[in-house]
């Protein structure tokens, strides 16, 4: 299928609705305006604009559903994004929270042969820096909240949300405390008052608020395995 062309802003548009139902969240105007942090006139005026170009449709209930066209465009542009990330991480060795910001700039303007490129450069990487998995390959998701995890429970963290990329200050104290893809955790103290918990990594203890560790999915270890 070729693919639509589309302004850089409903490319992000198409971007951020791809992730919000990955990760299961409801593909709503107020929802997205939230994700993009414009008003949601501003939201509507786009979806009007996507509509006329059969990216997207509206549901019965007002939900936003991605045409086949749009599902295409979002895949390419999610799958730029990721490359842009691995090449800043993996070849250049720049932050997650540098990489995030800087790939949002670059998915734009890579071409089909560029992308063709970094796919082989990179080594065909399956999912981005913070494990979410990238358009193409078939990557199986189990993960659950690290919220829902109880104390004393160890698991192996399976990707960071993309909620929890937009937020530089997060995406860099994850980084900070090597709270990444494939590593393991122990949760040492859930304190549900204070809306905290404790994990304990190879860094230490790095407390987390409940809202930050429900961006986080982890697979919980048997005990078989602990």
């Amino acid at each position: 299928m070729a693919m639509p062309k589309a302004s850089p802003t409903i490319e992000d548009y198409l971007l951020t609705l791809y992730s919000m139902e990955r990760d299961d969240v409801p593909l709503i105007s107020a929802r997205l305006a939230e994700r993009i942090g414009v008003a949601p006139p501003t939201v509507t005026a786009t979806l009007q604009r996507m509509v006329a170009a059969k990216l997207v449709q509206m549901g019965g209930h007002k939900e936003i559903e991605l045409t086949e066209s749009g599902r295409h465009l979002a895949e390419v542009i999610v799958r730029r994004h990721a490359l842009a990330e691995r090449l800043l991480t993996d070849i250049l060795g720049l932050s997650w929270h540098e990489a995030h910001a800087e790939a949002h700039r670059m998915e734009h303007a890579i071409s089909d042969r560029v992308e063709a490129r970094l796919i082989e450069v990179l080594g065909q990487p399956r999912t981005c820096p913070h494990g979410n998995p990238i358009p193409g390959y078939e990557v199986a998701l189990t993960g659950v909240p690290l919220s829902t995890i109880a104390a004393g429970q160890e698991v192996v963290v399976e990707r960071i949300t993309e909620d929890a990329e937009m937020d530089p200050e997060l995406l860099k104290y994850l980084e900070q405390h090597d709270v990444r893809p494939g590593k393991r955790l122990r949760i040492s103290t859930v304190a549900p008052f204070n809306r905290m918990l404790f994990v304990q990594t190879e860094r230490g203890t790095a407390p987390l608020g409940l809202n930050a560790a429900a961006q986080i999915r982890v697979n919980p270890v048997l005990s078989a395995e602990s």
